[in-house]
C-alpha cells in the first residue's frame, strides 16, 4: 500500500500534519507513507521513522505551470491507493485529481467534490476540545482509512543523538550558569501580527531575569537580527547580561536541538512553540489577538500554557470581527494585563521547577 500525505504552507502546519503518517504507519506498518511539503518545512520531517519519503513541492515548480503538470504526473507514476491532502488549495486539488488513488481525501468544500471522493466535513470554532481543532480536523481526515478511535495524537520530532550531542558542543561553548534554567524565547513572531509589542516583551524577558536568573536565548533568524536587537536594547542592562544573542541556529534542526536541551519555551505563539511541544518541552505562549484560540490552543496543561484575548475578555470577539481584530492587532495587544501575564508566567516557572 501506497498513502500520501500533502501538508504544505507553514512548519506548524506540516509538524502537526505529522499525526497521519504516525498513525497511518501504526495501522499500516508495511505500507510507504510519503510526505509532501515546501522545502523550508523539510526539516521538521527528518528522522520520523513513519514517514518513507519527503517530496519538496518547489517553489519555481509551483509557480509554472508546464513544470507544475509534470510535476503532478510524476506523483501518478507513484500509482498511490491513498492520498490524504490536509493543504487543499489548487495545486494540491490537481496533484490529488490526477494521482489516480483510490483514496482522494480532504475537507469538504463547495468544489472539494470535483477533486476527492472522500470529503470530511471540518468541524468549526465552538466545539469544546482538549486537543485542538487543529488536531481534531486531521485526525478525521483518517477516517476512510482508519476505523478506530485513534489515541496517539501528539506530534513528535525525531532527534538524532549526534544532533543533540553537537547542540550540548555548542551550549558548553557559551559561559552559561549551568545550575540556573535556559530558556528559548520566542521573541517575534512569524508575522507583524503575531508579535508580541517590544517593550512589553522586554518587560517580560526583565522579570523572567528577575525571578529565575535563567539563561535566556534568543529565537531569531537573520533577516530578524535587526528587530531581535531592538528587544534587546529595550531590556534591563542585568537583562541583557543573561541573554546570549550570539548563541542561536543557522538551520532548523541545529535550533531543535538546541531547544531540546532547554527548559522551556517562552514567548510568541507560533511554529517554535509546536516544535518545543513536539519535543516535550514546557511552553509558555502569547496568542495574537487574532488567531484563532480554538484550532491552535493545543495539549494545554500545567506545563503548556497559553494567553489568549478570548480567554481574557470574550466580550470583544462579540463586538468586533477578527478581521477588524487583525488590522488593529497592537490596540488590542494593550488589552492583555501584563500584571496577569507575569502572575501566570510565575506560577509557570514554579511549575516546571
Amino acid at each position: 500500500m501506497k498513502i500520501l500525505v500533502i501538508q504544505q504552507k507553514r512548519i506548524g502546519d506540516v509538524l502537526t500534519s505529522t499525526i497521519l503518517s504516525n498513525n497511518l504507519k501504526q495501522k499500516y506498518p508495511d505500507a510507504q507513507i510519503d510526505y509532501m511539503c515546501y522545502a523550508n518545512c523539510v526539516d521538521v520531517l527528518k528522522n520520523n521513522p513513519n514517514i518513507n519519503n519527503i517530496i519538496v513541492l518547489e517553489e519555481k515548480v509551483r509557480k509554472n505551470y508546464l513544470s507544475l503538470f509534470q510535476f503532478i504526473f510524476k506523483i501518478r507514476s507513484t500509482k498511490y491507493d491513498a492520498v490524504i491532502d490536509a493543504y487543499s488549495k489548487l495545486e494540491t486539488n490537481l496533484i490529488t485529481l490526477f494521482s489516480g488513488a483510490n483514496y482522494k481525501i480532504s475537507y469538504k468544500k463547495g468544489y472539494s467534490n470535483i477533486f476527492y471522493n472522500y470529503n470530511i466535513e471540518r468541524l468549526k470554532n465552538g466545539t469544546k476540545s482538549d486537543i485542538g481543532l487543529a488536531i481534531i480536523n486531521r485526525l478525521r481526515l483518517l477516517k476512510p482509512l482508519i476505523e478506530e478511535e485513534i489515541t496517539d495524537y501528539k506530534p513528535k520530532v525525531f532527534l538524532t543523538d549526534l544532533e543533540i550531542n553537537q547542540a550540548k558542543e555548542i551550549l558548553s561553548k557559551f559561559p552559561l550558569k549551568i545550575d540556573k534554567p535556559t530558556f528559548m524565547i520566542g521573541i517575534l513572531g512569524s508575522e507583524w501580527y503575531k508579535t508580541y509589542p517590544f517593550e512589553k516583551m522586554a518587560e517580560l524577558l526583565d522579570f523572567t531575569v528577575q525571578t529565575t536568573d535563567a539563561n535566556l536565548l534568543f529565537n531569531y533568524i537573520p533577516k530578524q537580527k535587526e528587530d531581535a536587537q531592538k528587544i534587546f536594547d529595550l531590556c534591563q542592562p542585568e537583562t541583557q547580561q543573561r541573554i546570549y544573542f550570539d548563541l542561536y541556529a543557522n538551520d532548523l534542526r541545529s535550533f531543535l536541538g538546541l531547544l531540546s536541551q532547554c527548559d522551556a519555551l517562552i514567548g510568541n505563539e507560533g511554529g517554535s512553540v509546536n516544535m518545543a511541544k513536539a519535543l516535550f518541552i514546557p511552553t509558555f505562549s502569547l496568542f495574537s489577538p487574532s488567531v484563532d484560540k480554538e484550532t491552535w490552543q493545543i495539549f494545554e496543561d500545567e506545563k503548556n500554557i497559553s494567553i489568549h484575548l478570548k480567554d481574557l475578555k470574550p466580550e470583544i470577539y462579540t463586538e468586533v470581527d477578527e478581521k477588524h481584530i487583525k488590522e488593529n492587532t497592537f490596540k488590542y495587544f494593550e488589552e492583555y494585563p501584563i500584571a496577569l501575564i507575569k502572575e501566570k508566567l510565575k506560577d509557570f516557572f514554579e511549575i516546571i521547577g
